[in-house]
């Protein structure tokens, strides 16, 4: 197991890099990763341990290294990264946090009060590491969030910028509202009355249910049943759906399963005579919660089942401790944005490495970023003088 580590006194910070698929062998890490999540400053269910385990299930997972950062005893929190190869179109090596195609915010978990700190040490590890190139790029991260602010303050201690370099919103579900009030505030009359219509036809063809995964009830028959939902449809057809290979389908299952021991899980099914025609994958992580996955069945796609189990998901805001939803969905998502009102704002930042080379790495990236930018600004259309009055 290879271990990189930033040495100091006991009562001091330390910083310790190892393999992420190593990280079940370092003494107390997986039940202080655990602990951390309560006191995290943000919470991201695609950053505690269980999703973390799961995941290794997944190609180029070897890959990934873990940064650790102690105050003493105490977990100050984590970071995974990877040397990545391109740094937008260019060929430049870079330290980036670690995001798989199936996770969906790369904000770190860090004790609540000491994100400064721990991106102070994360820094110092970076700059004395000789496997730490180019610079560093965060994906997916919160904006303005605490931890956010405590990478900007850490890197304007050290004279250095943390620049946005990328900004989009993607729809969130926040409101005091319970469900039926939001339902219409939130959506059109006109969308409301056809979604009447909808659930009116869809009642024609049998009885309809709608229920959440309750203790007593078989996991694994409930991960069947998404595997094979999602796997009817074109994500089948085109090899992308989650059953579509083992390292997926294990990965899947396996997230289902340390979401449950971890508390976390909430799925959601609506069937018709006992076979589900739309199913959805929450993940609740206190105040917050994350709509991991949703499928349905292509044969019923003329009543909208995606639309209808995603009104049914309104019942969260029942739930007096989970005060948001982050839908985890692409930007401008047209069913999703008409359906939720609120936004979450993320963003990828950048931020030097000490050592002059690495400097003029960052210094490149940036100018290329900035002239990229400026050849995609539309520039105002330019209207002729009027001509002089006779």
């Amino acid at each position: 197991m290879h271990l990189d580590r930033i040495h100091a006194a006991p009562s001091a910070t330390t910083t310790l890099c190892v393999r992420a698929a190593d990280a079940a062998q370092v003494p107390g890490l997986m039940a202080d990763w655990a602990a951390l999540v309560a006191h995290a400053a943000e919470p991201n269910a695609f950053a505690e341990p269980w999703f973390a385990t799961a995941s290794t299930h997944l190609a180029g997972a070897g890959d990934v290294r873990l940064l650790v950062v102690r105050q003493g005893d105490v977990l100050v929190g984590l970071l995974p990264v990877v040397v990545a190869r391109h740094y937008g179109r260019l060929h430049v090596a870079h330290i980036q946090n670690h995001l798989h195609y199936h996770s969906f915010l790369g904000t770190p978990l860090i004790r609540a009060g000491q994100e400064r700190l721990f991106w102070s040490a994360i820094l110092d590890l970076l700059d004395t590491a000789r496997w730490a190139c180019g610079l560093l790029h965060l994906t997916a991260i919160t904006e303005d969030g605490p931890v956010h602010r405590g990478l900007a303050a850490a890197a304007t201690a050290r004279g250095r910028p943390c620049d946005v370099v990328h900004r989009h919103e993607r729809a969130l579900l926040q409101s005091t509202l319970g469900p039926g009030a939001y339902y219409e505030r939130t959506v059109r009359k006109k969308k409301r009355k056809e979604i009447r219509r909808l659930e009116q036809r869809l009642a024609e063809c049998g009885t309809v249910t709608t229920r959440h995964f309750a203790p007593g009830d078989d996991l694994t028959a409930w991960t069947d049943a998404f595997l094979a939902l999602e796997a009817s449809g074109w994500k089948g057809a085109a090899g992308s759906a989650l059953g579509s290979g083992p390292e997926t389908t294990a990965f899947f299952r396996a997230a289902l399963a340390g979401a449950q021991a971890a508390g976390r899980l909430d799925l959601l099914r609506i069937d018709v005579d006992g076979a589900p025609v739309a199913m959805l994958v929450n993940f609740l992580t206190q105040p917050g919660a994350f709509s991991f996955k949703i499928a349905f069945d292509e044969g019923y796609a003329r009543f909208s089942p995606g639309v209808l189990i995603q009104i049914a998901n309104y019942a969260i805001l029942d739930r007096p401790e989970i005060l948001w939803m982050d839908s985890c969905a692409v930007e401008n998502h047209a069913m999703i944005n008409s359906l939720w009102g609120e936004r979450r704002a993320l963003v990828r930042l950048s931020v030097p490495l000490s050592g002059p080379r690495r400097r003029l790495t960052f210094a490149t990236c940036r100018l290329a970023e900035r002239l990229s930018a400026r050849i995609r600004t539309p520039r105002p259309h330019l209207q002729p003088e009027p001509a002089d009055a006779a």
